[in-house]
């Protein structure tokens, strides 16, 4: 005859498993759902505006057209070389500006304020530079001789 010897846990687990308690009672309910209609919301009226008193200045002019400033024309004047305008500029023998060699970096507003020029004024001394001033390339000849259109 053979002995076959069990661990202590195992024999507690069966002698154990004959002592649980009884499976408790299944509670049901029963839930009845009802829907009930959404309701129709009101509409809220639109405010209305009394009408304002209407005062009537016979100075004033509706859509009268304001007189456009001239805008100040004057030699250039250069203040330096800056970021964005570096290149050294062309002088006649009197030392007046009269040109502008565009480099790599360069762009037209810093152009105009190295040389204390209004935007539209060099644009309009530089009437083949397109696009507002945006459209500038390497070795392009801007004029500053405000005498001349280039």
């Amino acid at each position: 005859m053979r002995s076959v010897v069990l661990p202590a846990m195992l024999i507690g687990g069966l002698a154990l498993a004959g002592c649980s308690a009884a499976p408790a009672p299944v509670v049901t309910a029963t839930v009845v759902v009802t829907q009930t209609p959404t309701p129709t919301p009101t509409p809220t009226p639109t405010p209305t505006v009394p009408p304002a008193a209407v005062v009537e200045d016979p100075s004033l002019v509706p859509n009268a057209e304001v007189p456009a400033e001239p805008i100040p024309e004057g030699p250039a004047v250069d203040l330096g070389a800056i970021p964005g305008a570096e290149a050294a500029p062309v002088k006649d023998d009197a030392g007046n500006l009269i040109s502008y060699t565009v480099i790599e970096g360069d762009s037209f507003f810093d152009i105009a304020q190295r040389f204390d020029l209004p935007m539209q004024q060099l644009l309009r001394m530089n009437p083949k530079v397109s696009g507002l001033g945006e459209n500038i390339y390497l070795r392009q000849v801007i004029n500053l001789d405000w005498t001349t259109t280039g």
